[in-house]
């Protein structure tokens, strides 16, 4: 049985921006933050905050499925921890939408005992699948991820993030992997909508401040 998105189809980027933005968004110009990589920045997006609430797991299953209605694939996966919310999100919203997908778990190292696999799932060599990730910076972790599922069989068809920070990500994927790479958002829609945020305050601010009276003339007379 097909879900109801009517509504959420005319809104639901917007929607998840803003959800992104509130619960998973920092910016701190004069501090900064430690990503990952060991890299500095002023801009931190921890996107599990999103992903694992109610709010942001349908909203983001239902973009990702928009992206990858029309998509020749059977599963979607990516390297644990990142993308499991998101394969099995966007997995559950195009199972219930007439498109029937596996989600898949790649580790960061092979399983210590029984078949000693690095990838979790019922996808068989041959699968065509979509690799996905949270937030890409430099994209290591997307690299691995294609790198380990062709290793098992699977026919890459498409590498789609939540969020590609701009710091060189796309460039390393195509480059490592022949894939191209797509993201949902930017870096640059976030700090866009910081922009916006801070005027629309700004703009209240003004409009909140008491107006001074005019100065009354004295009369001629």
């Amino acid at each position: 049985m097909d879900m109801d998105y009517q509504i959420m189809d005319q809104t639901y980027k917007t929607n998840l921006l803003e959800v992104l933005y509130v619960r998973s968004f920092r910016y701190d110009p004069e501090s900064g933050f430690t990503l990952t990589s060991g890299k500095k920045s002023d801009v931190y997006i921890d996107a599990k905050k999103t992903v694992l609430s109610a709010e942001g797991m349908e909203l983001v299953g239902f973009a990702f499925f928009q992206e990858l209605k029309h998509a020749p694939i059977d599963g979607v996966g990516g390297l644990t921890l990142g993308a499991d919310p998101i394969a099995c999100a966007t997995a559950l919203v195009s199972t219930m939408n007439g498109k029937s997908l596996d989600a898949f778990v790649i580790r960061k190292e092979p399983k210590k005992h029984g078949t000693m696999q690095w990838i979790e799932g019922n996808l068989q060599p041959g699968a065509c699948v979509a690799i996905v990730d949270d937030v890409v910076t430099t994209g290591g972790s997307t690299i691995l991820a294609v790198q380990r599922a062709r290793e098992a069989g699977f026919e890459v068809k498409r590498v789609i993030a939540l969020v590609d920070r701009e710091e060189g990500g796309a460039e390393n994927i195509m480059k490592e992997t022949g894939c191209k790479f797509e993201a949902l958002f930017t870096k640059s829609d976030f700090i866009e909508l910081y922009n916006k945020h801070n005027k629309e305050k700004e703009d209240e601010k003004k409009k909140a401040e008491p107006r001074e009276k005019p100065k009354q003339e004295k009369p001629f007379f």
